[in-house]
C-alpha cells in the first residue's frame, strides 16, 4: 500500500499565499490515483481558527473515506489551554490520526507534546529550518513520535537537512518525510545512515505533484521491502502505534 504522508486540503482565510488560501483536494486525488497512491494523510491549510479548519478537513475526509486520513492542526500559542480538547474531539469524533504544528504559527509547547503522549498520536512538526528544536523536543518526550516534514526545510536549507539526517540517526523517536526535498543526496544519506524505517514518503500536495515526489523514492533503488517501508509501511506503523482498542484499530482507515 502506498500512503502519501503529507498533503493539505481545505480553504484558508488569510489569503496572502497559496498555502493559506486554498488547497483543492480533487485535482490532487486524480494525480494520486494515476500515480498509484492508495491513501493520503491530509492536514488543513494555514487558518486563523484551527477549530474551523479541522472541522472543514473532517468534512472533506468524510467525502473520501477510503482515500483520506485526517490530521488535526493547532496553533500552540493561540490555542493554548484548549489543545487537548481540540485534538480529543478530532480523534474521537472524526477519527483523525495525528497532530500537525507549524513553526510559522508557533513552535511546539509542552501542552501539545503532552496531548500527543496522552492520546498516543504522532506529531508532525514543520520546524522551518529551526532543526535545533528537535533536539529539545525528542529527548523530553521519548514516548512521542515526531515527524519532521521536508527533512527540516522546505527552503532547501542544506544545513537544516544535514542536521535532520544526524537526528534521525541519534534520536529513536524522530522521523522525517521527503516532501519537497530537492537535495536528493540527503535522502540517500538518511537511508544509508538512519535506515529506511526512519523516512516517510510525502508529496506536500496539492501544490507539489505526488507522482514527482513518489518517483524520487523509486530512484533510490532500494530493495522492495525497504521501499515499501518508506512508501507506506512506516506511516501506518506510526499511526497505528496510538493507544486504542483492537476494535478501533480494525476500523481505522489505515487498516
Amino acid at each position: 500500500m502506498i500512503v502519501d504522508a503529507h498533503c493539505h486540503a481545505g480553504q484558508g482565510d488569510l489569503m496572502t499565499a497559496p498555502w493559506n488560501t486554498d488547497a483543492p483536494i480533487e485535482p490532487y486525488l486524480e494525480r494520486a490515483r494515476r500515480a498509484g497512491i492508495d491513501k493520503t494523510i491530509v492536514v488543513p491549510t494555514f487558518h486563523s481558527d484551527y477549530t474551523k479548519a479541522n472541522a472543514q478537513l473532517a468534512r472533506i475526509a468524510a467525502r473520501y473515506p477510503t482515500r483520506l486520513i485526517g490530521v488535526a492542526m493547532v496553533h500552540c500559542r493561540r490555542d493554548s489551554r484548549r489543545i487537548f480538547s481540540m485534538i480529543e474531539q478530532a480523534v474521537k469524533r472524526w477519527g483523525f490520526q495525528g497532530i500537525k504544528v507549524h513553526a510559522a504559527d508557533a513552535l511546539p509547547t509542552r501542552e501539545v507534546c503532552e496531548t500527543a503522549r496522552e492520546l498516543g498520536l504522532p506529531v508532525l512538526v514543520d520546524v522551518t529550518g529551526q532543526t535545533e528544536v528537535v533536539d529539545m523536543l525528542a529527548p523530553q518526550y521519548p514516548g512521542v513520535r515526531f515527524i519532521i516534514p521536508h527533512m527540516g526545510s522546505f527552503d532547501d536549507d542544506w544545513r537544516a537537512q544535514q542536521r535532520v539526517v544526524d537526528q534521525l540517526v541519534r534520536l529513536p523517536n524522530v522521523y522525517a518525510d521527503t516532501s519537497g526535498v530537492r537535495g536528493f543526496d540527503y535522502i540517500l544519506q538518511a537511508v544509508a545512515r538512519a535506515g529506511a524505517h526512519k523516512l516517510l514518503f510525502g508529496s506536500d500536495g496539492p501544490w507539489l505533484h505526488p507522482a514527482v515526489e513518489l518517483y524520487k523514492i523509486r530512484l533510490l533503488g532500494l530493495p522492495k521491502e525497504e521501499e515499501a517501508l518508506i512508501l507506506g509501511g512506516n506511516v501506518i506503523r506510526l499511526m497505528h502505534a496510538r493507544r486504542n482498542t483492537p476494535a478501533a484499530l480494525a476500523a481505522s482507515p489505515l487498516s
